[in-house]
């Protein structure tokens, strides 16, 4: 047990590399915010435009959906780190790692907007148009609110699944919490930092899984 407590919880190399964790904290806090905004935000448009019903433009939109669900986001991360610099697009380790996330993360959001506006019977949109409304306040305010509320679920889980992605960055040497805490390991040569790191990554996924509990819970259909 002693042993135990002095490779886990070491408080001297816990003290010692805590700074790192922290900073590395901020760094995957940041990055899972900035892909759930900017990956949803995508998704939600890409729907919209596959609404129009718009051939060439629908066979685009599914075309990008289907290959990215596809991918690991780990390859995605890897393609656009390493591979854009040779066509003069190179970028940092964080703008690729975000950029790569937020793609994935609009394949899936786009699909599942889709079934919910699927979902949305036509008859509410033949109604709205009935009325004067055009095609575009039609779907922002009749079509989308109800898809939204259908498919809070489904996007709440996949937000957190790819939000937990950020530690993939590691990869092309981000600095976020693991790659820190991996970091720190090797270089203490024990594993207190690893638990610095896991305790890191409760602290900032639970909070989100519990905000998409009560998400689910306060949009829900009630009978």
């Amino acid at each position: 047990m002693k042993a135990f407590a002095f490779s886990f919880f070491n408080a001297d190399v816990a003290w010692r590399y805590l700074p790192d964790i922290l900073t590395g904290m901020w760094v995957t806090l940041q990055l899972g915010v900035a892909v759930a905004v900017s990956g949803l935000a995508l998704g939600f448009v890409l729907a919209v435009l596959r609404a129009l019903h718009l051939r060439a433009l629908n066979v685009a939109i599914i075309c990008f959906a289907d290959i990215l669900r596809a991918l690991p986001p780990l390859v995605v991360i890897m393609v656009l780190f390493f591979a854009f610099p040779y066509i003069n697009l190179a970028m940092s380790a964080f703008a690729a790692t975000w950029l790569s996330l937020t793609l994935v993360l609009a394949a899936f959001a786009e699909e599942i907007f889709w079934a919910g506006i699927l979902s949305v019977p036509r008859g509410q949109a033949e109604a709205a148009r009935a009325t004067g409304l055009g095609w575009l306040q039609t779907m922002l305010h009749v079509v989308m609110p109800q898809a939204i509320r259908l498919t809070v679920a489904p996007l709440t889980n996949r937000v957190i699944a790819i939000t937990k992605s950020t530690a993939l960055g590691s990869v092309v040497g981000l600095s976020e919490v693991l790659n820190n805490a991996q970091s720190a390991s090797s270089n203490a040569g024990n594993a207190t930092p690893l638990t610095l790191g896991a305790i890191a990554c409760l602290a900032i996924f639970i909070p989100v899984v519990l905000l998409g509990r009560w998400v689910e819970t306060r949009f829900r259909w009630k009978s």
